[in-house]
Parts: C-alpha cells; sequence; structure tokens
C-alpha cells in the first residue's frame, strides 16, 4: 500500500474553486452540473462567484467543498489517478466514501446539504463557538474543558489535529472560559474560531438524530478500498459501520493524528490533497513526516500530476 487521497473539510472553501477547472475540463463541469440539479439550485454559482457570506453558510459550504473535491477526483481518475486508501477531515470523509464508491455523488450532495442544516440549526446562532488550542496535549485539553463547562454550557475537545493543535467546541460561555484560562494549562496560544456553529460535540446532538434519519433507506455500498473513519480512526470496508460511524461523526472528536498515524504504518509514502486548499498536507507534514503530500486542486496542478 503506497498511495492515499485525502479530502479537507470545512473552512477550506473559498470563493471561485473549481472555476478554472471547470473551465479546462467538461468531468469537473458536469460534476457540477449534477449537485446544482440535486439541490435544485446554482452550487456551482456560489462557488464560483459567490458571495462570500451565502458560500460560507455552513448548509452551502458542505456541499460546495464536496463537490470541488469530487470534480477534481474524476479529473485525475480519467488521467491516471490510483490509490490504495483514502480519509477526509470531518466533512472530507464524505468525499472520501465517493471517491471509493461507498456513495454516488448525488446522495453525499443531498445529505452533505441536510447534514450543514442540521448542524446550523442545532445551537442558536451566537450561542456555539470553536477555538484552536495550540501546545496542550488531550489529557491537558481534557481537563480544561471539564474545569470550564457548567450545567448546559459544555466545551468539548472536537478536533484532534496533531502537532499539538487540538481545537475545542462548545457553549460560547464556556469555550470563553476555556481560552482564559488556557496560558494557566500551559497553552501556547488559544484563538477563536470564525465559525457560525460548535461541530463535533454533544450540542450536536439533535443535528445527529435528524440526519440518521435522513440517512434511512440509503444503500451504502462496500468502498473499493478502506477508508480511515475519523471516529475510530481505523480503516473500515463494512457499510453498515460506515453508515453508524457518519452519525456518530456529527457529535463525536475527528482524531486526525491518528487517523494520519494508521495512514503511515499501512505504508503509505505519497498522499494527494484533492479539492480546495493545503491545510492537511500542513497537518500531515507534521503528524508524518515520511509521507510527501501534493496538493490538486487547479489546472496548473492537475497538468503537474500528468506531467
Amino acid at each position: 500500500m503506497t498511495t492515499a487521497l485525502l479530502f479537507p473539510g470545512q473552512g477550506s472553501q473559498r470563493v471561485g474553486m473549481g472555476r478554472d477547472l471547470a473551465i479546462e475540463y467538461p468531468t469537473a463541469k458536469r460534476t457540477y452540473e449534477e449537485a446544482d440539479e440535486v439541490l435544485g439550485f446554482s452550487l456551482s454559482k456560489l462557488c464560483w462567484e459567490g458571495p462570500e457570506d451565502d458560500l460560507t453558510l455552513t448548509k452551502h459550504t458542505q456541499p460546495a467543498i464536496l463537490t470541488t473535491s469530487i470534480a477534481v477526483f474524476r479529473v485525475l481518475v480519467q488521467k491516471g489517478l490510483t490509490f490504495d486508501i483514502v480519509a477526509g477531515h470531518s466533512l472530507g470523509e464524505w468525499s472520501a466514501l465517493v471517491a471509493s464508491g461507498a456513495i454516488e455523488l448525488k446522495d453525499a450532495v443531498r445529505l452533505t446539504h441536510l447534514r450543514g442544516t442540521y448542524m446550523q440549526d442545532a445551537v442558536p446562532v451566537g450561542q456555539g463557538s470553536m477555538a484552536a488550542l495550540i501546545g496542550l496535549d488531550l489529557d491537558k485539553t481534557r481537563a480544561l474543558c471539564e474545569q470550564a463547562s457548567q450545567p448546559g454550557e459544555p466545551v468539548e475537545p472536537a478536533n484532534l489535529n496533531g502537532a499539538g493543535q487540538i481545537v475545542i467546541s462548545g457553549h460560547v460561555n464556556a469555550v470563553d472560559r476555556a481560552i482564559a484560562n488556557s496560558k494557566a494549562a500551559g497553552a501556547k496560544l488559544a484563538k477563536k474560531l470564525p465559525v457560525s456553529a460548535p461541530f463535533h460535540c454533544s450540542l450536536m446532538k439533535p443535528a445527529a438524530d435528524r440526519l440518521a434519519e435522513a440517512m434511512t433507506g440509503l444503500a451504502l455500498k462496500p468502498p473499493s478500498v478502506p477508508v480511515v473513519a475519523n471516529v475510530t480512526a481505523e480503516p473500515t470496508q463494512d457499510p453498515a459501520q460506515i453508515q453508524r460511524l457518519l452519525i456518530q461523526q456529527v457529535t463525536a472528536p475527528v482524531r486526525w493524528e491518528e487517523s494520519v498515524q494508521a495512514i503511515a504504518k499501512l505504508g503509505v509514502t505519497v498522499a494527494y490533497e484533492l479539492g480546495s486548499g493545503a491545510v492537511l498536507k500542513g497537518l500531515v507534514k507534521r503528524i508524518a513526516p515520511e509521507m510527501t503530500v501534493t496538493t490538486i486542486g487547479e489546472p496548473h496542478e492537475v497538468a503537474q500530476f500528468t506531467a
């Protein structure tokens, strides 16, 4: 096993993503058209022209990032891309499942649009928050969160990104308390993130319940290659387990550091980050420096892949 595909999650979006790719490659253009048809509005226009405020709405961001990643993936497959394992950060796990054949794009676009809607609706605007902590291990982060939590105002580790970076998520008051106490706990930096909801924490349970209902009757197929799940940080090809984990993922922390370590242990030396941005490349470089990561999202990067 040598090659992994990695797919970014929320936060990697930008106005203009995928536009040049769709101009140059009909396959990419058709991918966006497929998403537009499923959603009943022009997701492609949102990706290519904005406005940014609309693109950053969670219900739009999630299918937009997914569609962009799969547009890149489909173009590369036509250019001869082969791979042995896939993984994605949070929302990116849906892209990974589409790439592996476990779920069709039309179902993933529809469900990530609903997922984003449900996650946004789960907590009133202004009541949830997230913050990035640098310099604390997981045990110290958990202790900080327990100290800052109060009844009805939880804060919990949400993204275990590796290299000393952990994102916490929860009620805005609890996140503020955690930030205030972070320096005394040993953190080098604590910074609030510009997000619209507190993802991957217990406050998202209403969203998880609604997503489970929306996924009733969905027929997932066994993926063509193992998918490393965020919840377990282990590879799986079991459709029933994958579906359960997608629902659990809404409230569970993203175990990204362990996921990358699991991929590296399987002998992966080359990885491609497909879609918008290069966030995962930076994280992987710190977690598993022996792994070479190439980001591909623009036509010139596709050209370099095929050169």
